[in-house]
């Protein structure tokens, strides 16, 4: 967790250097060109140049989300296997929280490099935009709820002593599960086939 805390302030330190520069100097005294009549031709969009490190932050998070889908299948499979069998074994345990942390470190990773690109990318007006945006919404939606899905697992000891495990504890579990699941699948589903 401090690893996740520590990597999310470095993005915000470096992205709000890179928010704080200017693409160029303005000077409020100068007024545009008078227009003698003439109609001036179309603007175009200006083009935008990225740096090495968006590239090589776009490429990071478009091999780690090759992973969601699958996690997110694993995980759902084992959970419910569990959910509906009372007896569960030590291994199917350390499985689902293996797969369960694998998913919140997927999630780390790509929301840093995500939100990271999107900081450098907010100058850039193209039609994808909005669509990127609602997607990083979505995605930070769906990490809260996996953050809250582990807060919420159910436990059966405190403090040493063992304690039963009531099944309002696993019914929260499960559906912060599976509604987490549902919006990271709409928001993953939303860049793979929304590209034109």
């Amino acid at each position: 967790m401090r690893i996740l805390i520590g990597g999310v302030v470095a993005c915000v330190f470096f992205a709000t250097s890179a928010w704080a520069q200017s693409d160029s100097p303005q000077n409020p005294n100068t007024s545009p060109p008078a227009d003698a009549g003439q109609t001036a031709p179309s603007a175009h969009p200006a083009a935008v140049t990225y740096s090495n490190g968006y590239q090589v932050r776009a490429k990071i998070h478009k091999v780690a989300s090759f992973a969601t889908l699958p996690l997110f299948g694993a995980e759902f499979a084992l959970g419910q296997s569990m959910y509906n069998n009372s007896t569960n074994s030590d291994t199917r345990r350390g499985l689902h929280g293996a797969i369960g942390t694998g998913i919140v470190s997927l999630f780390a990773v790509n929301s840093v490099t995500g939100v990271w690109n999107m900081i450098e990318d907010r100058k850039n007006p193209t039609e994808h935009h909005t669509r990127r945006l609602i997607h990083g919404i979505l995605m930070l939606t769906a990490n809260a709820g996996f953050l809250a899905t582990a807060a919420t697992g159910p436990h059966e000891s405190h403090r040493g002593i063992l304690t039963g495990v009531s099944s309002s504890n696993k019914a929260l579990h499960r559906d912060l599960a599976i509604g987490s699941i549902g919006v990271g699948s709409v928001g993953y589903t939303l860049m793979l086939f929304g590209k034109k």
